[in-house]
């Protein structure tokens, strides 16, 4: 047989591609209940009509496992529901694809394991796997990457569901929840420790005394049967934490194995109290030396006891280059004395002065279960970093103590050190220590030494002090972080097991012996650097007695709360087996609805497989709250792309068909969604066939310049164009032999279908599209398509965008005032026909706001409002006639621009019968729009539409005589509104800072931005819009209705009705992201890179003409603790002078910031940042001399003498004296150079200190002006007197005025300080320094300190963010 690879580099039979009967399904199945067989793979070949069951049967039949207890799921979807066992489903209908590779896993059921078939002969051989394969997983892979947090270990690939099958051992692992390995280990070493689980189980939780949840001995006892009695493979400690206290955010900490040890203790010390465990922490765990000084002339010993839960052991002594080999040499370190003599003599209370003596530590007391910690974090005083100490330590499995009892050592030895609090103290003559001790209280675990003589410890019984080893926690990974694990011996059969979070598995010696730590006999200084990461971190030994060593108690013997606890938890785990049949059974689909009050709604249908489409119906019809709106009968599920806006097809007659089979399954996700569709009840609902597209027909009244609202039909690719007219022209009543049809292939691109035989699938339809028809016998049909008045509706309503202005508070008149800017002279051609009531003639307000208007103006620009006054002759205004207005009799006024933007006139459109409208509370003047113009977008695209447009349906226009006007896309109910594409916008809407900013430069308009070329009328609609936004509350906002198309300059002329004023006097900012604002400046740019819904805010004040730029000044105070001053904006002009720039901004500095100053004492110059820069000299020039942009900074410095720069080749250098013998930095002082020699700087520098030239040294500062540095610190850490003969070079670079340099004397000494001054000093450097912001360094996150929450949660200060 021929064979050729895959891709899974696989080889797959050839004849199985080629086959020319049946198709068949090649299905390659990963079997992942078990480590042994999860790289082996099992291949079948089964026809494509095998049914689901089957093929459940073929698997079971070559793994070797009985049938019904794995579960088969897709193994390139994570979170699929497994395969139905028995169900007649075909492959082919189950979503197997014939000719290809189908990929499965094959994973326990329900947490257990699949059973193997009892037959010997089928179980080998169809696993496929021989005795190398076989080989069992031991601990931990080895490291290639970091893993697990920050540490640089690589763990198995975990997968809950997968490759973490339940152990063979029938030990539960533990889940981690993101970084809690730590917590893991020690949880599990505390439940195999017999004696712990034991007196656990015995105490007895009050419900009545506290809640559950906060209990922490309850819920560890919860823990602990789960994981004595759950056939899970792994649990959860969620409830463990949850009673600590903790949130989620304290998985994501990772702490000291050794930390949460004794902060645990204390808590179960605490939750203990009053009941007979209450001393169970210190039975088991505590022991007691004795902290020892004796003086080394008469013998008298001054002593306290301690206690201690651990015993801390340091593998490499401070300073020494050799680590400790052993445990055994670690702990003689720890009790070796140290002779205290020279300076460090002991005051001896009997000899009454200080003589030499001996310190040191004894064990009076080993506790029961002794836990030994190694220290390998340690701290390194060369980086000033935490570091792990990889060296190798061995530990015994058997530990003898008897040789730390009582060591007296003549030769003194390293220092030692106890954690433990005092007990008690006192002080005794060393011969009479035994008495002393014979009346301290011995508990009864554990080995007290304390009253047995030294003739009667050494006789003994070395049995006595033997502690076996039962638990290595193993730290894999560096100080910065890691994963913790652990060894555990079983007492029950005497295994060893590895516990690492979820897997548990059996482990040897060898595997112990590799947590040794380091590479090599080597134990030098650096063999740490050198060795490997994953080593024993804590050990565990408990003492051999046989008559103390205690067994586990057997599920038989539990106390009886413990087995109604067991019964409890073997009931919630059953429930939640049975819930997670349910949502292995459960189609979750995405459902749509039209909702005839709230549009398009989005929600989730979950629903059994089992369930009938009619049950599912009315599932989803009260999932959409239907009820009272539309009536049950009246609704339907059909197949939907949501993504495409289109009707996939519908489901007559299939009512009683379960979804399981309608949707193909249970799946995690799925390619289509659903719909619940409405009609109203004189409607049928009409059948959608596979194969079918859906059209959008929008029908264009070109008499009132109208578009409806979308009617939805649907047809056929293979139709003709004039078949397409028939159709719609039955949907729509309009006559097919004049009807025009365009098709909207994308953004702008307007097709007309005007050749009869034509397919529509070669006009390019697609699945969903959108058409504009129109039908009259006008003589536009004789017109080119692009000329005609068709295409030209159809272009405006494609480009007209919704913005939302906000008008400034004190713009002039009220709102319901505001009109078109007047001009002198210039008459309106009448009246609002019908107005009555309290409103106001177009005259009263025209003269109104004419007044205010030229008040306004010349107050902020004097005569310049001349400039705006146009001659009324070159007025050509184009009316365009309302399209609603036989309908509703609304009578509005429009406002429009001719082609050369120079003039505005106002023109009261003229009403049938009934008047003026009512509505007092729309004032505006305006052309009223079909909605669907301003709404509908122009794309079939979801790429077009995402960018151009979005859609309002939810909105109306508002008319006070007959009410809301429908929106174009308030659609019937076969027609969809694209949710995605709401969304898209709504995105859109939050990534404004993505667009091109329009901070500008040069304008190609004239000085009152006009265009002399734009020759084309764009449209143009405002009226009132109600905010709701709270940060536009306060404000009056219009929403105007804009071809994009137009210019700044056109479109601010079209907003001067509505601000008050002429365009020249508002200033256009658009709102961003964060609310962030920029001004529009390029009056030439059109509004193209807007889209509906952006924000604009009107803002008072003389806008940018031709060559004009906005400033800002700061004022720079450079011997001020904040040397930049923010002072005014102000405006800069293309061709003007510095020395012209600084008279104009003089007079405006004397107004707003009360500074009364002369030209020739101020300076300009260059702002980068902070940083001063570049000296301007008043003979420059803007855009010549120095280039400007919008928003530009510069510096305002006032000179305390005439300027001294009176050429570009002069560099100005700010200096500043430092003074060691004194510790104290000067003023600064500025240094004009004549040319970038490094003498001449000296030169100045002797100049202004008066120190010889050739004690001069200097130094360049670092970071941003103005270059602070601690005192403590410049002396050493500036590259001080750089051996160069230039400025402009390396290490230097000083190429531009502004830098700042250092000087000292050379003969100067630094000033000698104590350490008390020293600190005292480096606190007030380092307040001033984080005051002005510099020196501040990079200081990685604070860790968080382990803390556990009795009373079940931290306070937290209501202050606190």
């Amino acid at each position: 047989m021929e064979m050729v690879p895959s891709d899974e580099n696989q080889f797959v039979p050839k004849e199985i591609q080629n086959a020319a009967e049946e198709p068949r399904v090649l299905c390659i199945i990963q079997d992942t209940t078990s480590a042994k067989t999860v790289n082996e793979r099992l291949t079948l070949n089964l026809p494509a009509s095998t049914t689901l069951s089957k093929l459940h049967e073929d698997v079971a039949h070559k793994a070797g496992y009985v049938n019904d207890t794995f579960d088969l799921t897709w193994a390139n979807i994570t979170d699929m529901a497994p395969l139905e066992h028995n169900s007649e489903m075909s492959l082919s209908d189950s979503g197997f694809e014939p000719g290809k590779k189908n990929f499965l896993q094959l994973t326990d059921k329900d947490g257990e394991q699949p059973r193997v078939v009892s037959e010997e002969s089928g179980t080998a051989d169809s696993s496929g796997l021989d005795d190398s394969s076989q080989e069992r997983f031991i601990g931990p892979l080895q490291r290639d990457g970091s893993a697990c947090g920050s540490g640089d270990y690589s763990s198995p690939s975990y997968s809950y569901s997968s490759i973490l099958s339940k152990s063979d051992t029938g030990y539960v692992g533990l889940v981690n929840q993101a970084m809690t390995c730590y917590l893991n280990s020690l949880l599990q070493t505390l439940y195999m420790t017999p004696e712990f689980r034991n007196a656990l189980y015995n105490w007895e939780f009050e419900e009545s005394e506290e809640d559950p949840v906060t209990s922490i001995p309850y819920q560890l006892q919860r823990l602990f049967v789960l994981l004595q009695t759950s056939k899970k493979r792994a649990i959860e400690t969620t409830d463990v934490t949850r009673s600590f206290g903790w949130d989620s955010s304290e998985a994501w900490q990772q702490h000291d194995v050794q930390e949460l040890c004794r902060v645990m203790f204390d808590a179960l010390e605490q939750k203990w109290k009053q009941t007979e465990q209450a001393d169970l922490i210190n039975q088991l765990y505590q022991g007691k030396l004795k902290d020892y000084v004796r003086c080394l002339e008469c013998g008298y010993e001054s002593w306290r006891i301690d206690t201690y839960l651990d015993i801390p052991l340091v593998i490499r002594p401070f300073g020494a280059s050799q680590a400790y080999g052993s445990v055994e040499e670690a702990l003689q370190a720890f009790i070796q004395p140290e002779t205290l003599d020279g300076p460090n003599q002991y005051f001896c209370e009997r000899c009454k002065k200080k003589c030499d003596a001996r310190k040191g530590l004894r064990f009076l007391h080993l506790p029961y279960l002794l836990t030994l910690q190694l220290k390998r974090f340690d701290f390194d005083y060369t980086t000033m970093h935490r570091i792990k100490l990889n060296d190798r330590m061995v530990f015994p499995e058997e530990l003898d103590m008897s040789p730390f009892i009582d060591v007296e050592d003549e030769s003194p030895q390293t220092e030692s050190c106890t954690d433990s609090g005092a007990e008690n103290e006192g002080s005794c003559h060393s011969d009479q220590m035994s008495n002393d001790f014979s009346t301290d209280d011995c508990v009864d675990e554990g080995i007290c030494l304390d009253s047995t003589s030294s003739t009667e410890r050494a006789l003994k019984p070395k049995s006595l002090l033997t502690f076996e080893l039962f638990s290595v926690m193993v730290h894999s990974g560096s100080a910065a972080g890691g994963h913790y694990y652990a060894y555990i011996k079983s007492f029950s059969d005497g295994q060893w097991y590895s516990f690492n979070d979820q897997h548990v598995s059996k482990i040897t010696q060898d595997d112990i012996r590799k947590t040794y730590g380091g590479s090599s006999g080597s134990r030098g200084y650096y063999s740490s650097a050198f060795a490997s990461s994953t080593n024993a971190y804590m050990l565990i030994y408990r003492l051999k007695d046989l008559s103390r060593n205690t067994k586990f108690l057997a599920v038989e013997d539990f106390p009886e709360h413990i087995k109604s606890l067991v019964q409890k938890e073997k009931e919630s785990e059953e429930q939640e087996k049975r819930q997670r049949e349910i949502e292995r059974n459960t189609c979750k689909i995405k459902l749509f609805c039209m909702h005839p009050v709230k549009m398009m709604v989005e929600s989730k249908l979950e629903v059994h497989k089992d369930r009938t489409l009619r049950e599912a119906t009315e599932m989803a019809y009260k999932l959409m709250e239907l009820e009272g709106a539309v009536s049950l009968d009246c609704c339907r599920l059909v197949k939907y792309d949501e993504f495409h806006e289109y009707l996939e097809r519908s489901y007559e007659g299939e009512e009683d068909t379960p979804m399981g089979l309608l949707l193909g399954g249970v799946k995690s996700s799925y390619m289509f969604d659903l719909l619940l569709e409405t009609r109203r009840p004189e409607q049928v609902f009409q059948p959608y066939k596979p194969g079918e597209v859906m059209v959008k027909v929008f029908i264009v009244d070109l008499k009132t310049e109208t578009i409806t609202p979308p009617v939805s039909v649907r047809a056929y690719l293979n139709q003709t164009v004039t078949e397409f007219k028939q159709l719609i022209a039955q949907a729509t009543g309009l006559s097919a032999e004049t009807m025009r049809v365009v098709l909207e292939r994308c953004y702008n691109d307007l097709r007309l279908l005007y050749v009869p035989n034509k397919t529509l699938k070669a006009e390019g339809f697609f699945r969903s599209n959108k058409v504009f028809v129109e039908s009259s016998e006008l003589a536009d049909h004789q017109v080119v398509f692009t000329d005609s008045l068709l295409w030209k509706l159809l272009d405006r309503h494609g480009n007209t965008i919704r913005l939302f202005v906000l008008l400034p508070e004190q713009s002039p008149g009220a709102l319901t005032n505001r009109t078109v800017c007047q001009k002198a002279g210039e008459d309106t051609d009448g009246p609002l026909e019908g107005s009555k009531g309290n409103r106001k003639s177009v005259e009263a307000i025209l003269e109104e706001s004419t007044e205010k208007l030229k008040n306004l103006s010349l107050q902020q620009q004097g005569s310049s409002t001349s400039d705006s006054q146009k001659s009324p002759d070159t007025s050509d205004f184009e009316h365009i006639e309302s399209p609603t207005q036989e309908a509703h009799s609304n009578s509005s006024l429009c406002v429009a621009a001719d082609n050369r933007g120079l003039e505005n006139r106002i023109r009261a459109t003229p009403g049938s019968s009934g008047g003026a409208s009512s509505d007092t509370e729309n004032p505006f003047v305006c052309e009223e729009r079909s909605d669907s113009e301003v709404n509908n977008d122009r794309s079939t695209s979801s790429v077009d539409s995402d960018i151009l447009s979005s859609s309002h349906s939810s909105d109306t226009l508002c008319n006070a005589d007959s009410g809301p006007i429908q929106l174009a896309n308030g659609l019937d109910s076969h027609s969809i509104t694209s949710s995605r594409r709401s969304k898209a916008h709504e995105g859109k809407k939050e990534t404004w800072d993505t667009a091109e900013e329009d901070s500008g430069t040069d304008s190609e308009y004239d000085d009152n931005g006009k265009s002399k070329a734009e020759a084309q009328y764009l449209y143009f609609r405002a009226e009132p819009f109600s905010q709701d936004e709270a940060s536009w509350e306060t404000q009056k906002c219009l929403v105007v209705h804009v071809d994009k198309r137009i210019t700044l300059a056109a479109f601010k002329q079209k907003l001067e009705p509505y601000v008050g004023v002429v365009s020249s006097q508002f200033k256009v900012f658009r709102v961003y992201a964060n609310n962030q604002e920029f001004e529009s400046v390029r009056l030439n740019e059109t509004l193209s890179s807007f889209s509906d819904d952006n924000k604009i805010t009107i803002r008072l004040g003389r806008a940018l003409k031709k060559g004009e730029y906005r400033v800002k000044v700061y004022q720079l105070m450079v011997n001020e603790p904040e040397p930049c001053k923010f002072l005014v904006d102000t405006v800069f002009a293309k061709g003007m002078t510095v020395r012209q720039s600084k008279e104009e901004l003089l007079p405006q500095l004397k107004e707003q910031c009360k500074l009364d100053l002369s030209v020739d004492r101020v300076r300009l110059r260059k702002k980068t940042w902070k940083n001063p820069g570049t000296v301007f000299l008043d003979y420059h020039i803007y855009e010549e001399d120095i280039s400007i942009s919008s928003n530009w900074e510069v510096f305002l410095e006032v000179l305390n003498d005439p300027e001294k720069m009176k050429s570009m080749s002069q560099l100005a250098v700010l200096t500043r004296r430092w003074s060691p013998a004194t510790m104290k930095l000067g003023p600064f002082q500025e240094v004009i150079l004549e040319s970038s020699s490094v003498d001449e700087l000296k030169e100045k520098l002797s100049e202004v200190s008066e120190v010889p030239l050739e004690n001069v040294e200097f130094a360049k500062g670092r970071g941003t002006f103005p270059c602070d540095i601690s005192v403590l610190e410049i002396h050493q850490d500036l590259d001080w007197n750089p051996k160069v003969s230039t400025l402009n070079v390396w290490p230097l670079y000083i190429c531009d005025d502004g830098a700042v340099v250092f000087y000292r004397d050379s003969r100067e000494e630094p000033l000698e300080l104590s350490e008390d001054e020293r600190n005292e000093l480096m606190k007030k450097e380092s307040s001033r320094l984080l005051k002005t912001g510099h020196r501040v360094s990079y200081s990685p996150r604070k860790e968080k300190a382990l803390k556990i929450y009795l009373d079940g949660g931290p306070v937290r200060d209501p202050g606190q963010d």
